[in-house]
């Protein structure tokens, strides 16, 4: 059985958020950039040379945003948290996953037009898409409530 976690669970939330890039300073390697973090009281610039660069700082993000959590009783969104400081020092677009983009074509057809995604009842439906489906309704849900908070401040 395959479980959804770590930079997987990441990917799709990352898939439902992304709104592109538009063409931003890191795209291509190399490049250095300050990282978003305090390491030993300083914010460090680092040479970014390939994807792998990137995700060593997204892994320090995700255990800053964890300890801060654990330390402050927080209970701050890992993905948001990563989403929002990623273009200080790498391209959104290095999250993206065309087998995801494919499940949120997937999850928006059967949700618009109310068909199972796979053959069979709940309790056969691969577990891989029901964890990935559950993390594309959670992002989707706080797209739209930053629409509808939106629209509600005053022009």
């Amino acid at each position: 059985m395959y479980e959804l976690g770590g930079r997987k669970s990441l990917q799709v939330a990352f898939s439902v958020l992304n709104q592109g890039c538009g063409g931003c300073q890191y795209e291509h390697y190399p490049y250095e950039a300050q990282l978003p973090i305090i390491i030993d009281g300083k914010r460090p610039t680092w040479e970014f040379k390939s994807d792998e660069d990137v995700w060593k700082v997204i892994d320090l993000i995700i255990q800053e945003t964890k300890d801060f959590n654990l330390e402050n009783n927080k209970d701050f969104d890992v993905g948001n948290s990563v989403y929002t400081q990623l273009p200080f020092f790498g391209c959104r677009n290095i999250l993206n996953d065309s087998k995801i983009q494919k499940d949120i074509q997937r999850y928006i057809y059967c949700e618009k037009f109310n068909v199972k995604p796979f053959n069979g009842s709940y309790g056969e439906q691969p577990y891989l898409w029901i964890e990935t489906s559950l993390l594309i309704r959670k992002y989707m849900a706080k797209i739209e409530s930053k629409q509808i908070e939106s629209a509600k401040k005053p022009r």
